[in-house]
């Protein structure tokens, strides 16, 4: 069963963001060195329930936070994603080492991203 992995937390000002969540909750927050700009966030040990997330450029004052769900096969799931209602909203981007994305839209306009993960991916 696909389960939510990641949260995406969209900023007019990243840095600014990281720190206010850091400042706020004590989450741990470093500059990713991918080929994005964007920011791991670590909101607590590993042990504990809960899953870790980013923070990343606002593009578009219509981006709001985003749940990552794991999937096994990225093109099975965005066949069913529009079989249910959804929307697709862009194109496969593979992101190296870590897996194939791609965003969508649930039937009531709420955006989700799926991460199939590369071989071998540290998930965060």
């Amino acid at each position: 069963m696909p389960r939510v992995i990641h949260f995406e937390i969209p900023a007019e000002n990243p840095e600014r963001a990281a720190k206010f969540y850091a400042d706020t909750f004590g989450w741990e927050i470093k500059k990713w060195e991918g080929p994005q700009p964007y920011w791991l966030v670590r909101t607590g040990p590993d042990t504990e329930p809960g899953i870790n997330g980013g923070i990343y450029k606002q593009e578009r004052k219509d981006q709001r936070v985003a749940n990552s769900i794991r999937v096994e096969d990225i093109e099975i799931q965005l066949e069913k994603v529009k079989k249910n209602g959804g929307i697709v909203e862009g194109e496969i981007m593979d992101i190296p080492r870590v897996g194939r994305y791609a965003p969508a839209r649930d039937t009531e306009g709420n955006t989700f991203t799926m991460l199939q993960p590369a071989p071998h991916a540290k998930m965060m």
